[in-house]
């Protein structure tokens, strides 16, 4: 049946062609309405001239041209480099303490590692843009006929041809497909996440067209590029004539053509104009919120340091003018007389401004110019652990986690919002026949989530018991658990399972309804020639649920031809399968508006047959007063069902007379031949009219099937904290099952439903006055938000929570500025947020509107092209490695293979980062202001003279070699507790929620504790060593023995504290810690053998002067132990009195 030459769909079915006179095609020519396409004639003179887009898309944040320009740009966002940068300039001058190479180097080194880190990251990008780009399509080229051509190399015009489960190359025009009457079957995952088919169908006057083609041409005027998926204007102009377009005509790119062998379409729009491609965002420079944090502490930084530098060079200034006064020389040793600029006593002030541009550099050293690189190296490192995590591994797609970054791994610690996307993300994209009522009669005895969490509520108890008692609901007198599992089945019942139906009382009722189940549908079989299985292709996933339970029941669709269905069916007097043919007449098809789907048959018997299915809020209102037998029942049954979170239809039936049909038929064929602006009404009316009478059979119950572990994940996500939204292209209805199924909406709730589908609202968009609608939809929605705070509120005071479910249209008013406050104002107040029948715009919109009115971090997670935007526009973007597509984990910063996946991901390892990098980063501004201070310790007992306390090349590693490598070992191993602690207890996530280990009063602890430390080391290390003996032979310490004996202190004492500091040791931690140590004595000896013209203060300093002397061990020992002290007290206080989440965690720990 593939291709099905012969079928003529537009005499089947009633409403998809119909041309609607809804689109304003008045408007072509004018601004937003100029695009003009050459239909097979791309090298046209005129085409040319327009200089269209090529088709070469790219997601990356750099190019070959803008990559260094760009990246430099990025590193001087930092405020540390640019200090850096201006210090290594100045270092050229008279002015720099040290030598310029000790400057220069460490700045270079650091940009360049970042600038290649970048690259790599920027080239994993450009190799996915590559592959797109590279696909490749039929083009029908000079020579008449088709050639496979890159998707990069197609222009606007091209005529081509795409063949079944192909992804189009862009905005396409459907001239022609293998049906006759040119419809194909397009499924677009990728655009709105949805799975089911949609229907496309060509024009009439192309639907011909399958060879000759260099005979057509054509010219298209339509819309510029934009980003309405879901509208399309514009004009064929062909052969004299002029055709209205719409957006049934139109291909968009990313969605695949299924269940149709090929189609033949003009590229209309290429590139970033194509519609899906203009609902992304440009991949954003994002920067996690402690780095933004991290450059406010630079500049409070650099503020000490302009302050220090600055009591400096005035105690300096004061000291150098009063060392000539009245003639006399005070310190006549310095020859003031004969001396530079810099410390010349008549020019005083001059002087002093030189030595404060010297001691900017001098103190630089508060300022840490590795911290960058540092954290560089740990995020790299963490991303490996993230990629490298068994645990987040999914073997059905073989996909292991992603980090498709490492700028932001601490902000995953620190997630106030998800805003996650439903189909694909949530949901398995398939559909399950779980349950029905027949005859006033529940069968299914499968347990929903839904059900599960309802039981768990409410029965007391262990919970091992109510698991349980689930499998022994499931599994009692149930026979076929051991059948094979069947994909969009998973009903139990031994009732009517296995042909047992027929011994059941109402077993006519029961034949009838999965008759219609078999035949009221657009599916369409597809027989593996091999193994003689049959599969369905179908619109929508329930559809194919129903066929597919169908055929277990003994009801087998096997064929459909131009005009007929064909099922094998269980005779219900022989027991036995039979082939039974059905004449299809007419397809009334399902939509919105009317929610229900009906088709009309002639069986063997010559009767002529009403099937119908559809939501009860229509279908019960359309039954006969015999066919009301079973409504009660029913009407209990679909209740229970949709508290169980299932998507529930309605089936019926009529018999319809030959007398009544034919003058439908007349009836129908007026209404779809009539020219007048209201035909769509009319055909309608006409349906409507068939439709009544009708008996009811009972109802179906399927369920959308979460991907496994959802509902435990977004508990634990909650109790640690996070608020979860939900953005979807779904119905209203089916969001909310699925919101009760994750257990995001509980039936305590009390829903807060905004929504335009009124009747007031519907009564205005069949008048079609856009400025009445627009008014009354405004003031509907303002009405429904201030009611919804009022609902609000009174819940809070009776301690129930909330939840908003807000649709589409709704969402468009509600986004606009006067009411975007109001509408977040009564989201944030509540506990859980759906909003439907989002377009992917309107995703990203709520996205920016949470993240930019709540300051917090928001994750956005989604699987299909559709959520590239909020994907883009969030704080984190994780994107689901789905079965279909990989438009979302392209754009993603994280990408993972099922939603559950992000509990881990957040809980641990955005935990274990965000500790880790705040506790790094409050640790080097500690070891810094330690080193730093000592510096500015020592230039006031040698009056502010510009002379460093230390030898250049040991500043230099002091953040290279001798005390970074324990600060990097510390961000990637450390941890406070275990994984599975961590999933334990959620609550930990609140440290990073609460920002507790990175706000102020922690960054000014730790820089408190610098000071002190610096303190310490240096009063003490004077107090002992400067006024007695050194050596054995009575020297006391020279310059350098004092420079050399204070950096020991320092590398030992930062070490040291490194150890108190870390929660977990590894043997990396200990070789690092003591090693930089060992280290520090290593290159002391090495460099001290230097000639003195390289290694100047530091030549044989340890070797002659300090490894002899006593006083140098013991001062190093009793300076380090007293400088640890302030720290280890405030921690066993902490510990002991004010315990942190994680520390209580350890002491339960420990205790047993």
């Amino acid at each position: 049946m593939q291709g099905g030459r012969g079928i003529h769909f537009s005499q089947l079915y009633i409403f998809s062609y119909i041309q609607s006179f809804q689109d304003d095609h008045s408007q072509i020519g004018q601004k937003g309405y100029s695009r003009v396409v050459y239909c097979n004639d791309p090298d046209n003179p005129e085409a040319l001239k327009l200089k269209y887009r090529g088709n070469c898309i790219s997601t990356t944040k750099y190019t070959v041209f803008n990559f260094v320009p760009k990246s430099l740009f990025e590193q001087f966002r930092r405020v540390a480099n640019i200090y850096f940068l201006v210090a290594a300039c100045v270092s050229f001058s008279p002015l720099a303490p040290y030598r310029a190479g000790s400057i220069v180097l460490p700045l270079v080194v650091v940009i360049g590692a970042t600038m290649v880190k970048e690259a790599v990251e920027d080239w994993r990008r450009r190799k996915q843009d590559i592959e797109a780009n590279n696909r490749k399509v039929k083009v029908y080229g000079k020579d008449h006929t088709f050639h496979k051509t890159k998707w990069k190399n197609v222009r606007v015009g091209d005529l081509v041809r795409v063949e079944k489960d192909e992804f189009f190359p862009a905005d396409l025009l459907l001239l022609s497909s293998s049906y006759d009457d040119g419809i194909c079957y397009v499924e677009t995952m990728n655009l709105d996440g949805e799975t089911n088919l949609k229907v496309k169908r060509c024009l009439e006057a192309t639907a011909a067209l399958r060879d000759e083609f260099w005979k057509f041409k054509a010219i298209v005027r339509c819309e510029d590029p934009n980003e309405h998926l879901y509208s399309f204007i514009g004009n064929l102009y062909h052969e004299n004539r002029q055709y209205p377009l719409s957006p049934h005509q139109i291909l968009l790119r990313d969605s695949k053509l299924r269940n149709t062998e090929y189609i033949y379409g003009v590229v209309i729009f290429c590139d970033h104009d194509t519609k899906v491609m203009q609902n992304t965002i440009h991949p954003p420079s994002k920067r996690s919120k402690v780095e933004r944090k991290m450059d406010k502490i630079i500049y409070f930084l650099f503020s000490v340091l302009v302050l220090i530098s600055s009591i400096g060079s005035v105690l300096f200034g004061v000291q150098t003018k009063n060392d000539i006064s009245g003639g006399r020389y005070k310190r006549w040793y310095l020859r003031p007389d004969s001396t530079t600029v810099f410390f010349d006593p008549r020019r005083a002030s001059l002087a002093s401004f030189c030595h404060f541009l010297t001691g900017l550099m001098l103190y630089g050293y508060l300022i840490p110019i590795s911290l960058y690189v540092s954290i560089e190296i740990v995020k790299v490192l963490q991303t490996i652990f993230i990629n490298q995590d068994k645990n987040m591994y999914y073997a059905v797609t073989e996909k292991p986690a992603l980090a498709r970054t490492s700028n932001l791994n601490e902000d995953l610690g620190q997630v106030h919002t998800i805003l996650s996307d439903k189909t694909g993300t949530l949901t398995c994209n398939s559909m399950e026949f779980v349950k029905c009522s027949i005859a006033g009669t529940a069968y299914g005895r499968g347990v929903t989530e839904v059900e599960k969490a309802i039981k768990r509520r409410k029965k007391d108890g262990d919970p091992e018991s109510v698991e349980a008692s689930f499998d022994m609901e499931e599994h009692s007198g149930n026979i076929t658990d051991s059948r094979k599992s069947i994909k969009g089945f998973n009903f139990r019942d031994e009732r009517i399972m296995e042909g047992k139906w027929i011994n059941e009382l109402h077993a006519y009722v029961i034949q009838n309804f999965f008759r219609v189940l078999a035949i009221c549908h657009t599916a369409i079989p597809d027989v593996n020639k091999e193994s003689g299985e049959i599969s369905y292709e179908a619109e929508s996933p329930d559809e194919a649920a129903f066929v597919i339970a169908a055929r277990e029941f003994g009801f087998e669709f096997y064929e459909r031809t131009q005009t007929s269905i064909s099922l094998h069916e269980l005779d219900l007097k022989t027991g036995k399968k039979v082939a039974r043919a059905y004449k299809l007449l007419h397809v009334l098809e399902f939509s919105s508006s009317r929610k229900r789907m009906s088709v009309i048959v002639r069986n063997e018997e010559n009767q002529l047959l009403l099937l119908c299915k559809g939501a009860d809020s229509v279908m019960f209102e359309r039954l006969s007063e015999d066919g009301q037998i079973f409504e009660i029942e029913t009407k209990d049954h679909i209740s229970r069902y949709a508290a169980a979170g299932l998507r529930t239809l309605v089936i019926a039936y009529r018999e319809l007379g030959e007398q009544e049909y034919a003058i439908w038929k007349e009836d129908l064929f007026e209404a779809k031949t009539s020219v007048s602006a209201d035909r769509d009404t009319q055909v309608d009316a006409a349906a409507d009219k068939i439709e009544r009478d009708l008996i009811l059979l009972g109802a179906t119950a399927v369920e959308d099937k979460l991907q496994k572990g959802v509902p435990e994940c977004i508990k634990n996500l909650s109790q640690a904290g996070v608020k979860i939204w939900v953005l979807t292209g779904d119905k209203m209805e089916t969001a909310v099952n699925i919101g009760y199924a994750c257990r995001l909406l509980r039936e305590e709730m009390r829903q807060i439903v905004i929504t335009l589908d009124t009747p007031d609202i519907i009564a205005l968009e069949k008048q079609r006055d856009k400025e009445a609608i627009a008014k009354a939809s405004r003031e509907s929605v303002t009405m429904q938000i201030r009611e919804g705070k009022s609902q609000v509120i009174s819940s809070r005071q009776s301690c129930v929570s909330s939840a908003l479910i807000i649709d589409g249209k709704s969402l468009i008013f509600a986004l606009a500025e006067n009411l975007e406050s109001l509408f977040l104002e009564l989201a944030i107040d509540c506990s859980s947020v759906i909003c439907c029948r989002s377009s992917p715009k309107q995703k990203a919109l709520v996205t920016r509107l949470v993240k930019k009115a709540t300051g917090k971090t928001t994750l956005a997670i989604g699987d299909g092209a559709n959520d590239v935007g909020m994907l883009q526009e969030a704080d984190i973007g994780v994107g689901i490695s789905g079965v279909e597509g990989m438009q979302a984990v392209m754009a993603s910063d994280f990408a993972i293979g099922q939603f559950c996946f992000l509990e881990r991901l957040l809980l641990v390892h955005g935990h274990w980062c965000y500790r880790r990098i705040a506790k790094m980063i409050c640790y080097f501004f500690y070891k810094d202001i330690t080193f730093g201070l000592t510096l500015f310790w020592f230039e006031a007992y040698a009056s502010f003279s510009g002379q460093p306390a230390y030898n250049d090349w040991c500043m230099t590693f002091y953040n290279v070699f001798f005390t970074s490598l324990p600060v990097i070992a510390l961000g990637i191993f450390d941890q406070d507790v275990s994984a599975s602690l961590c999933l334990e207890y959620p609550l930990l996530y609140q440290e990073g929620l609460q920002n507790i280990l990175f706000s102020w009063a922690r960054i000014l602890g730790w820089m408190f504790n610098g000071v002190i430390s610096s303190g310490i080391i240096y009063f003490f290390i004077t107090s002992s060593v400067i006024h007695q003996a050194f050596r054995r032979d009575g020297r006391v310490a020279e310059y350098e023995v004092l420079g050399v004996t204070l950096y020991t202190c320092v590398v030992w004492t930062v070490n040291c504290q490194m150890a108190l500091t870390i929660n977990y040791f590894t043997w990396i931690q200990h070789f690092f810690i003591w090693g930089c140590i060992i280290f520090w004595y290593i290159f002391l000896v090495i460099y001290g053998l230097l000639p003195p013209t390289l290694s100047t203060t530091a030549y044989q300093v340890l070797v002659e002067a300090c490894a002899s002397s006593p006083l140098y061990w013991l001062s190093t020992f009793f300076v380090v132990i007293s400088a640890l002290i302030p720290y280890f007290s405030y921690k066993a206080f902490q510990i002991r009195f004010c315990p942190m989440y994680h520390n209580k965690i350890q002491i339960a720990r420990l205790k047993g």
